[in-house]
């Protein structure tokens, strides 16, 4: 046996694993189907399709979270407030989605808790944390045992201010736990130590919504591995399965961010430090930004419909996978997602149930990808998927190849879309962006993004199905905390002071993770004074002074003119307001090293079919392991791995780097 890392990410179709060898950098890989009803089923399956290994460590990427806020699968959540503050939720924000769009009118959807469902606590606290009213703990016991005799068993808790003083709020967790102990319960000084009540109060009601869920997924799948193991997080770190369990939140992005991470790491290495990341899968994609080898980081996120004021790196997800259903609308136009197909049943052309067309299903009709995936373990039905696609062709009125083309560029074209929101729409030119596309359906339509964005070049990593997974290994245990300071005339010993209670809390939480000497990184939220939203800047370490506060100033207002074209640099009318201090608790690991000539050396062999790109051509089928570095491939070419397959368009060249990325290239 030999000592490896894995990684397990669990996707909508398929959960990917990779295994790094600690001794030799040697990378394993392979992919099961997932098991939506319980992914811990498809999570075990495929550590044991690796073999008998020495298991030095697992870090795990989940969509349970995901998954339920996306469903909408809430019930039996409560929430407590302060008194004369219950509709919080009801009054939330001005914005309207889409500026009404085209429609006349707009139905405000249903909070995350009806109003009904909402209690009040008496007690108040002032802005700066001091009490104005004391803790109501009688009425506080009428609240506890109200929700104890209705079973709402999930219970948020968001006081005033309490931001500035967790007090009240932790006074409340204690009459909980005293007159109802069967409840889960968050508490907003816990989740989110943040100003703007709306989004707290949401954030931390998400919190407490997927904690049940999470804590019996992991509950379940530590006592089947029988040993400890890691789960990723969305703002790019780890964190122990049972810390995790604690702050659920965090995980709601934990896939994308592994992929997002994985990827930016295996283009710095090829010499590619700003780039585009997309990972395709089944259900659907995921586009990053990568600047200077950073993804972008956000905390005005959301997942579903719920904001969450979490700091998560900045992904914008659109229902276009291998698995995504194509249908016709009302007026009779071709539309495709953002519903999918999933693993189960899966797309017609696997014969497991699927009754309508996908993505893969016109994928296999042009004959773009081979009659199997992972190597023949799931064979594709060719007739099926012919059969489903001249059906719906004929209803709308097109040929069966045209219906399947158009498949395909409807797709491309909402993947375009969510590349634009993330560069054009945030002052990015999407030309400057190579892109680095991976996952099991992302490489597919690499040529057509190119055409459509005028990409300079696409980046398809090697085993681009398992980026995600690979990228688990490469990430640090991270924690994230914030306190709200808002002022004009920053007092530095009080910012000192602050940051100082940060970096202890994140030590002693790193160090139950093992980790004696952590690094701790800050930053500061800052705005214009008058301005609704702010700029986070780093902020550096080492004591704070005059020039520490020039120099975050400084990087604030070169922050602010990239972003907005504009600055108030020496300018007394428009003052800075400095709004939230941030620390940053990192533990560091040792990443595994990219090698180079990643596949075993195989021999070519020859073969082709009849591809039909713009028309059917006799094309080459190349397996990636046997294009050594330097090798130049040109369209049309289909270029097969084991869990992702290339179609290299007429017109397009393929060349393989050192580090067996292939970079496609319009000729």
């Amino acid at each position: 046996m030999r000592s490896v890392r894995i990684g397990v990410d669990t996707g909508g179709t398929f959960t990917d694993v990779v295994a790094v060898d600690e001794e030799t950098g040697e990378i394993v890989t392979t992919k099961t189907p997932s098991t939506p009803a319980n992914p811990a089923d498809g999570f075990i399956a495929g550590i044991e399709k690796l073999g008998e290994l020495d298991v030095a460590g697992i870090v795990h990427g989940t969509t349970v979270a995901t998954n339920q806020l996306l469903e909408d699968r809430i019930a039996g959540l409560g929430l407590i407030t302060t008194e004369g503050f219950e509709y919080i939720l009801e009054i939330g924000r001005q914005s309207v989605p889409d500026g009404y769009g085209n429609s006349y009118f707009w139905v405000k959807p249903s909070r995350i808790v009806p109003v009904h469902l909402v209690k009040t606590v008496g007690g108040r606290l002032d802005h700066q944390g001091g009490e104005v009213r004391p803790f109501d703990e009688t009425q506080a016991v009428e609240v506890a045992r109200w929700y104890r005799s209705r079973g709402i068993t999930t219970l948020g808790v968001c006081f005033l201010h309490s931001y500035a003083n967790p007090e009240h709020e932790r006074r409340m967790r204690e009459v909980l736990a005293r007159e109802f102990p069967e409840a889960v319960v968050s508490l907003s000084s816990d989740v989110l130590r943040e100003y703007r009540e709306y989004e707290r109060a949401v954030t931390t009601l998400v919190d407490a919504a997927v904690k049940p869920g999470m804590r019996a997924y992991i509950a379940n799948l530590s006592s089947r591995l029988g040993r400890p193991f890691s789960v990723m997080k969305s703002n790019g770190g780890v964190l122990s399965a049972r810390e995790v369990v604690n702050q659920p939140i965090t995980t709601v992005l934990s896939g994308p961010a592994a992929g997002a991470l994985g990827a930016a790491l295996i283009a710095a290495t090829a010499g590619h430090r700003s780039v585009i990341t997309l990972d395709g899968g089944g259900t659907s994609t995921d586009v990053t930004v990568v600047v200077d080898g950073d993804p972008s980081v956000t905390t005005e996120g959301s997942v579903g419909r719920f904001p969450c004021k979490i700091p998560m790196i900045d992904i914008v997800t659109v229902g276009a996978g291998g698995g995504s259903i194509a249908w016709i609308s009302p007026e009779g136009t071709l539309k495709v997602g953002p519903r999918s197909a999933g693993a189960d049943p899966g797309p017609i052309c696997y014969r497991r149930g699927g009754t309508e067309v996908t993505v893969t299903d016109a994928h296999v009709y042009l004959r773009r990808i081979p009659p199997h995936l992972l190597g023949g373990e799931i064979p594709l039905d060719y007739d099926a998927a012919r059969m489903a696609v001249e059906a719906l062709a004929d209803k709308l009125g097109l040929t069966p190849e045209r219906t399947a083309a158009g498949i395909l560029e409807i797709s491309a074209f909402n993947q375009s879309n969510a590349i634009r929101q993330l560069t054009v729409k945030r002052g990015l030119d999407v030309r400057d962006f190579p892109l680095v596309t991976f996952g099991g359906s992302g490489p597919l339509l690499a040529c057509r993004l190119i055409d459509i964005l005028d990409l300079p070049a696409v980046i398809v990593p090697p085993e681009p199905g398992n980026v995600s997974a690979f990228g688990l290994l490469t990430v640090d245990v991270k924690n994230d905390y914030v306190r709200t300071y808002v002022t004009r005339d920053l007092a530095l010993n009080k910012a000192a002071q602050i940051f100082g209670e940060l970096e202890s809390q994140a030590a002693d939480e790193l160090e139950r993770e093992g980790f004696d000497e952590p690094v701790f990184a800050r930053s500061a939220d800052l705005r214009y004074y008058g301005q609704a939203y702010e700029v986070r800047v780093p902020a550096p370490a080492g004591p704070l002074d005059e020039d520490w506060l020039r120099e975050v100033t400084g990087r604030f207002h070169d922050a602010h003119e990239k972003l907005y074209g504009y600055a108030y640099r020496d300018d007394p009318r428009h003052a800075v307001e400095w709004v939230n201090l941030r620390v940053s608790g990192i533990g560091p690991i040792n990443r595994p090293v990219i090698r180079r000539d990643p596949y075993p050396k195989t021999e070519p062999v020859e073969a082709s079919r009849r591809v039909i790109f713009d028309e059917p051509h006799d094309t080459p089928i190349l397996q990636r392991a046997a294009l050594e570095a330097g090798a130049a491939v040109h369209g049309p070419a289909v270029i097969e791995e084991y869990g992702s397959t290339i179609p290299l368009h007429p017109g397009f060249t393929a060349t393989v780097d050192e580090y067996g990325n292939v970079e496609i290239r319009r000729d």
